[in-house]
């Protein structure tokens, strides 16, 4: 049987760790208790001690008790802990991570699962886990589990939670991935805007051999693709959607933060990229777009979908961003301009049709990109069969020319 990790304070979640500890060994594994408290004494013994967690961040575990701040020592605590069990995991001391805790426990522990590689079974029970938990999660693939009850002791509901909390450890662990087929990987970036594209360019590059993950561009698409990349399990990127970055520079709902677009461009990766859906900015339902764009251009999406047509100006300023971020190319990239529109409804008769934005986004971008970079000019929209067709068939060129000698 496996190792399991257990991370969490034991001077506060003593009891409650030793009850799941003694599950996990009821069905058969065992266990790498890690210590991550700092202000009470230990109530159960830990095989990663605290001191050795707070040595991992570059502090001494006496200086942090003295200090007596628990924000800092939570900081510390976060840091040590995401350093040194990446570490351990590498070392083969365990296979999957489980935690419990409230607020300040589910930040340091899921500091420690986002630096676990893809696939580590990570499971976290958390009386945050019914909240938004986009900022402890990341693009990582931490389950949340919620506690139902604070962590604090064991009693009706809490032994249920964490038993089956410990079931669901053994279960992810035991599991049998069947073995596929393990073609090269290529990331595309998607909308509902941009899936006709997508989706034939998809065909083309999964007839050539390699397999498509798909991600949509909602800011969470975006950062997970990213990082994806960053991790070196792409082999080439078709970026048709990079709306992400309108939402970004205007204030819209699914931003995918400042660093989208660096990944491909940082590690050389091949890629294709395209303005698509950079036509929109987007928020919820219409009473959540701020009062400050009023007077802008709408187009309802889906009741709980907003679309709000980006300007000349902001257009601008997206094709001084993206030839920015395409100037990092250390690698083959090409970029793609369509000239009849962006999106499905940036169409010439559509509701979100305006030349002179994208005439202002295509000036930009050619003004200020590397002259070595590629740009093709398409007078198709982004949905066109052609236009597809072409990104796919500019991707497998920069693919094979990325491994010539």
């Amino acid at each position: 049987m496996s190792t399991i990790a257990l991370v969490g304070a034991l001077d506060t979640k003593g009891t409650e760790y030793g009850f799941v500890r003694a599950c996990l060994e009821q069905r058969g594994h065992d266990v790498l208790l890690i210590d991550v408290g700092v202000l009470g004494r230990p109530l159960v013994t830990a095989d990663v001690t605290r001191e050795e967690v707070a040595a991992a961040a570059g502090v001494d575990l006496q200086d942090l008790v003295a200090a007596r701040d628990r924000g800092e020592a939570v900081a510390v605590m976060s840091r040590g802990a995401a350093n040194l069990v990446p570490r351990l995991y590498a070392e083969r001391r365990f296979a999957g991570i489980l935690a419990l805790g409230g607020s300040a426990g589910t930040l340091v522990a899921c500091s420690v699962m986002r630096a676990l590689p893809l696939g580590v079974p990570k499971l976290m029970v958390s009386t945050v886990a019914g909240s938004d938990t986009s900022a402890y999660v990341g693009v990582s693939d931490i389950v949340m589990m919620p506690s139902i009850v604070d962590v604090s002791g064991i009693n009706r509901i809490s032994r249920e939670v964490f038993s089956r909390a410990a079931g669901a450890m053994c279960g992810m662990l035991e599991t049998v991935v069947p073995a596929g087929e393990d073609r090269p990987l290529i990331a595309a970036s998607m909308f509902g805007n941009t899936t006709a594209c997508v989706e034939a360019a998809k065909t083309i590059l999964e007839q050539s051999g390699f397999e498509v993950l798909v991600f949509h561009a909602t800011g969470t698409g975006g950062r997970t693709m990213e990082s994806l990349i960053a991790a070196g399990r792409i082999a080439g990127v078709l970026d048709i959607t990079t709306t992400e970055w309108a939402d970004q520079l205007v204030g819209g709902v699914l931003a995918a933060g400042p660093e989208r677009l660096e990944a491909a461009a940082r590690h050389g990766v091949p890629a294709v990229v395209a303005p698509g859906c950079l036509d929109m900015v987007n928020f919820w339902a219409p009473a959540t777009v701020p009062e400050k764009f009023r007077d802008r251009r709408f187009y309802p999406h889906n009741p709980n979908v907003t679309l709000m047509r980006t300007t000349p100006d902001e257009c601008q300023q997206l094709g001084t961003i993206l030839a920015e971020k395409l100037n990092l190319s250390t690698g083959p990239v090409t970029v793609l301009l369509p000239g009849q529109g962006w999106s499905m409804i940036d169409a010439p008769g559509g509701p979100f049709w305006w030349p002179e934005a994208n005439q202002a986004l295509h000036d930009a971008l050619t003004s200020h990109l590397r002259p070595d970079v590629t740009v093709v000019e398409l007078d198709v929209n982004v949905n066109d069969p052609q236009f597809a067709r072409c990104a796919a068939e500019t991707l497998l060129t920069l693919m094979r020319k990325g491994t010539e000698p």
